[in-house]
């Protein structure tokens, strides 16, 4: 461990890079500020939630530990190339739903990704299912419908029924907002349009997102922080890892300057890295897990079922060599650090308990996000002499292995 890892942290500059998400990075900050407090009264820390210097961020002054510490955290938006994303009609829908399960299919990739983690890909069948049915709903509503015309005008007018599958479509697209089906749905199309490639649109942004940690790193008027940490959450995750990977390849990590940690939490990495098309995503991995200028920890809970939990994202995704030191793969272990009662509240919230990793647990462990956020230590001294998840999978299975030159 390097001596920037071990020193205390006064001042940190938190990067987040959310996951497929609509929503603005001011929902990010309420959402911190009303855990910080929640966990604030479970732990005893003190922590205070401000606008930041960040248009897109927040300023966090606390007191953890028995240190003080000021924190900026500033979430990195892709949240407009998300919702052109999801800019689809019905029709597009469906269509999309037709080309992402072919793409996983064809590729071998559904089949491999099912002998990894099934509760992710049971997930990822449900949007399929929802929408599926939805439309079987719709043909059952034309077809009485057509009955009823039929009886009442002439057999031929039974054709009129079809007129109803339109609406009765469209008024299940109005109920999205509590079944996430639609949502869901252009979730994995995303992943899946470009084989695991990035569209040129997110590649782009990536760019932007290094420019940023590349700024956080050389410091502001008052100085460098003395740690920068990345956190990827969900899908965000992979993006992390590229963007750090193309900050180490262009030399634009300075070995003298603050510590640099990455925090992934929830990843769901191999959606991505076991299509044909990932070897930027791949030899990203690869690099990130042999190197020694980032800490890199990876969070996950099987009770998390939209998340590949306790899957290592360098090994399962066959790039895994003899030099591999990262990722530290642990367990947020909801079923310790959540009490009885509350485990019960949430066991079957799967999108809440996805997001649990950025909340207040009532029996918190060892992970506790507002204490790696906001706490005197770095990533990587916090998790110094921590032994991964026994439980961890490591086995590679992803079928195809290939790296960007």
């Amino acid at each position: 461990m390097s001596a920037s890892n071990e020193r205390q942290v006064r001042r940190r500059r938190v990067v987040y890079i959310p996951g497929y998400d609509p929503f603005p990075p001011r929902r990010y900050r309420e959402l911190y500020r009303r855990e910080a407090a929640a966990q604030a009264a479970v732990s005893g820390h003190e922590i205070a939630v401000a606008p930041g210097a960040a248009r897109t961020g927040w300023r966090v002054d606390a007191r953890i530990e028995g240190a003080e510490v000021r924190a900026e955290i500033e979430v990195l938006v892709w949240s407009d190339i998300v919702r052109a994303s999801m800019g689809k009609g019905i029709a597009a829908t469906y269509a999309q739903l037709l080309r992402t399960a072919w793409t996983y299919a064809r590729t071998g990739a559904l089949r491999r990704l099912m002998r990894l983690r099934k509760g992710p890909v049971i997930a990822a069948f449900y949007p399929v299912a929802v929408l599926l049915g939805q439309l079987a709903l719709a043909l059952l509503a034309a077809r009485a419908a057509g009955a009823a015309a039929a009886a009442l005008v002439h057999p031929w007018a039974a054709a009129l029924g079809l007129a109803v599958v339109w609406p009765v479509l469209a008024w299940f697209r109005r109920q999205d907002g509590r079944l996430f089906a639609y949502y869901l749905m252009h979730d994995y199309a995303f992943s899946a349009a470009w084989g695991g490639a990035n569209p040129p649109a997110l590649e782009a942004r990536l760019g932007d997102f290094a420019d940023r940690i590349a700024e956080a790193l050389a410091g502001d008027r008052d100085g460098a922080p003395d740690e920068v940490l990345v956190v990827g959450h969900s899908s965000g995750a992979h993006l992390a890892v590229s963007v750090l990977a193309d900050l180490l390849r262009a030399g634009r990590v300075p070995a003298d300057g603050p510590a640099l940690g990455l925090l992934t939490l929830g990843q769901v990495v191999p959606m991505m890295s076991f299509l044909p098309g990932a070897a930027r995503l791949r030899a990203d991995l690869a690099l990130l897990s042999e190197q020694d200028a980032v800490a890199w920890v990876d969070v996950s809970a099987p009770g998390d079922g939209c998340a590949f939990a306790l899957c290592d994202p360098v090994a399962v995704s066959g790039v895994a060599g003899p030099a591999k030191r990262w990722p530290l793969v642990i367990s947020a272990a909801f079923t310790r650090t959540l009490s009885p009662a509350r485990w019960r509240a949430l066991r079957w919230r799967f999108f809440r308990l996805h997001f649990q990793y950025l909340c207040a647990f009532d029996r918190p462990g060892d992970y506790d996000y507002f204490r790696i956020t906001a706490g005197p230590r770095t990533l990587a001294a916090r998790f110094a002499g921590r032994r991964p998840s026994r439980s961890r999978i490591e086995r590679p299975l992803s079928g195809h292995t290939s790296r960007a030159a």
